[in-house]
């Protein structure tokens, strides 16, 4: 049972960590390819990442919930409690998926619209490009935090459990 406890939370972690991977180095960029900027004009391909990462921080919420039930099952199979600093980790990672989700996409989808509507000044449209930037350039110095914040829990996954704190006194005879 613990066995599969354990593969469900590093396939969980695998997958969270790929799926953060894999749209920032590919999908993400490809977006604002040549290629796709001669398909869709930017307008459109900026709401269709917009689409993408919204799919993309739910299915991030999933494994985020999914880390922690792994967590939990682990504790009620060992009699060691899981460390304080894992626990807190996965729990600011929901966090920053949660803010991605219900603040910063909405924020960032509000200066897109600013940016590229027919009906705003040149001085809005600087000021929601400039505003644009600085939290885009936020959000992918998050990324990269949360990137390195997955490798490091899926790293702690695939290492053997950890021993007991002290030593039994069978160990000692004399």
């Amino acid at each position: 049972m613990q066995t599969a406890i354990r593969f469900i939370g590093v396939v969980n972690a695998a997958i969270w960590l790929g799926s953060a991977v894999g749209f920032t180095v590919v999908v993400g960029p490809a977006f604002f390819s040549s290629e796709m900027l001669g398909i869709f004009p930017r307008p459109y391909a900026a709401r269709a990442v917009e689409v993408v990462i919204g799919r993309l921080y739910s299915f991030q919420m999933l494994c985020a919930f999914v880390a922690l039930l792994h967590l939990a099952f682990e504790y009620f199979q060992q009699p060691r409690p899981p460390s304080r600093f894992h626990v807190g980790l996965l729990t600011v990672l929901l966090g920053l998926n949660l803010a991605g989700t219900f603040w910063l996409l909405p924020t960032m989808h509000q200066l897109e619209a600013v940016r590229y509507s027919d009906a705003t000044t040149v001085e809005q449209k600087t000021l929601a490009k400039q505003r644009f930037g600085f939290w885009h350039g936020s959000s992918q110095v998050v990324n990269l935090g949360v990137m390195l914040a997955l490798g490091y829990h899926l790293w702690r996954l695939t290492r053997p459990a950890d021993k007991p704190r002290f030593s039994s006194f069978s160990k000692f005879r004399g």
